[in-house]
């Protein structure tokens, strides 16, 4: 199950940030919205900290079964892309080392938390103990009079660019880049230099 109690909020991150924590940005794209009945298709993730981005991981997964149109409508994998790809189980490890140690970012964390978790289960390993960030709750918080927060809408507002919609790097890409700018919004701003005042010597 999600670790919805590990979920960190505004005024945390920063701190954290500032002081040269890991950070890693991550999103799924499934079979569908169930994750005790789905599967997951592939993940991408983006480690970075102060200093930038850090690495880049990504993953197609073979989930042995049909993906349905529709799914391929959402994010454009099909049963072709995946086919002779990795389960699983043998990406596990890998996704595992790569977060190792990282504060996680997502956009609807419980969701992909949630997926990831249950795929754990499966090969009876534990769940993430990762301390976990939800830019869209983040969001919501911060920006209470948008209306709108998915991630494509979130990046309108912001002004990222989104080069591949629905596919995992880049969405876990523009979910950092929105965590970023929300770090922004509450980072207090320099004062201006107060320029040195000359005085007249009295005669």
């Amino acid at each position: 199950m999600p670790q919805t109690d590990k979920m960190l909020e505004i005024q945390d991150l920063l701190q954290m940030y500032d002081s040269g924590a890991v950070f890693t940005a991550f999103d799924t794209e499934t079979t569908g919205l169930n994750p005790e009945e789905e599967k997951i298709l592939e993940i991408g993730a983006v480690s970075f900290d102060r200093l930038g981005i850090r690495a880049r991981y990504n993953v197609l997964i073979n989930p042995q079964r049909k993906i349905l149109p529709e799914i391929t409508r959402v994010n454009g994998i099909d049963d072709a892309m995946v086919s002779g790809k990795p389960v699983f189980a043998e990406n596990a490890g890998h996704f595992l080392d790569f977060i190792k140690g990282s504060v996680l970012i997502a956009h609807n964390a419980p969701f992909d938390l949630g997926f990831v978790n249950t795929e754990l289960s499966r090969i009876n390993l534990p769940p993430l103990q990762n301390e976990t960030a939800d830019t869209l709750k983040l969001s919501r918080d911060m920006l209470p009079d948008l209306g709108k927060y998915n991630l494509q809408f979130l990046a309108k507002y912001f002004e990222i660019n989104v080069v591949n919609a629905h596919r995992a790097e880049d969405d876990a890409r523009v979910c950092m880049e929105v965590f970023l700018n929300l770090l922004d919004k509450i980072r207090p701003e320099k004062p201006e230099p107060i320029e040195p005042q000359t005085t007249e010597q009295a005669q």
